[in-house]
């Protein structure tokens, strides 16, 4: 699995969020005239006296039940899409999928019928798109399906069903072509940089470790043979005679100079050859 961030509400999440609900809170009490919510919808036969409505439909909600879908999309999808992009980028992305959305469907009208529509919905599916990309398996649990599902094929099940509603001309006041629109711009806006999501590389196979005693360096000193001693076990005549006349030699030394006169090698010379007398 690939790594994932805790879900939180970041920054834009949150002001996102709360945008909405204040227009919805204003919709519901304040300005409840129809003709304001006609405004600010997006309706592809009138783009060109209301162009405003490319970006104001996405403010704008059918419901809490609508406003409460949307907000939990943005919250599992948004957060860990604006901790990657940034939030500059991200709110660019978000209002760029909601945008696109908007596109597809006028020029969906040219060839077929478009009915008005508001709602975040296909900037949602863009940031569905993005998080699919970035993280394809994340594990999602999605109620009621009690099995989690990774966010690739959650993404693709969710694009299929608006498209399977819309070729059935459900008329079910869902916006599905919106839908469509927005997780098509969403995958355009990687696709066309050149974008692919990072393999996770697999778990190397935990290494078997043999563990050995450890010796101690004043033990394992004493286990090693010295250079000194290991011709000793097979020395030859002519090795024990020629041992003996530096024996002599080193004594003759000594009678005459005294200890103090040998050198480091001949001390060393001396002190096995009086081992080697006592063994």
């Amino acid at each position: 699995m690939s790594y994932l961030p805790v879900p939180r509400v970041t920054p834009w999440v949150g002001r996102l969020i709360a945008a909405n609900a204040v227009v919805l809170l204003l919709l519901e009490t304040l300005f409840t005239s129809p003709e304001i919510r006609s405004a600010l919808a997006f309706n592809p036969d009138a783009v060109l006296t209301r162009p405003w409505t490319f970006l104001s439909y996405m403010f704008v909600h059918g419901g809490l039940l609508h406003l409460l879908f949307n907000s939990i999309g943005l919250f599992v999808f948004g957060g860990p899409v604006e901790q990657r992009l940034g939030s500059r980028n991200f709110l660019l992305f978000y209002l760029y999928c909601g945008i696109g959305a908007a596109i597809f469907c006028w020029l969906l009208s040219l060839a077929m019928p478009i009915t008005p529509f508001v709602g975040a919905s296909g900037a949602v599916l863009g940031l569905a798109v993005a998080f699919a990309l970035f993280w394809p398996d994340a594990k999602l649990i999605v109620f009621p399906i009690p099995v989690p599902i990774s966010a690739r094929t959650l993404v693709i099940a969710l694009v299929a069903l608006d498209l399977f509603f819309a070729l059935l001309s459900r008329q079910d006041g869902i916006a599905h072509l919106a839908h469509v629109g927005g997780a098509l711009a969403g995958f355009l806006y990687f696709r066309l940089q050149g974008f692919a999501p990072a393999r996770v590389p697999q778990r190397r196979p935990p290494e078997r470790l043999v563990r050995t005693a450890r010796v101690p360096r004043e033990t394992a000193a004493r286990r090693r043979p010295s250079p000194a001693s290991e011709p000793s076990k097979r020395t030859t005549p002519d090795a024990r005679a020629g041992a003996s006349a530096e024996m002599d030699r080193l004594l003759d030394k000594i009678s005459a100079s005294g200890m103090a006169s040998l050198t480091p090698t001949e001390r060393r010379f001396l002190d096995e050859f009086a081992r080697r007398g006592k063994s």
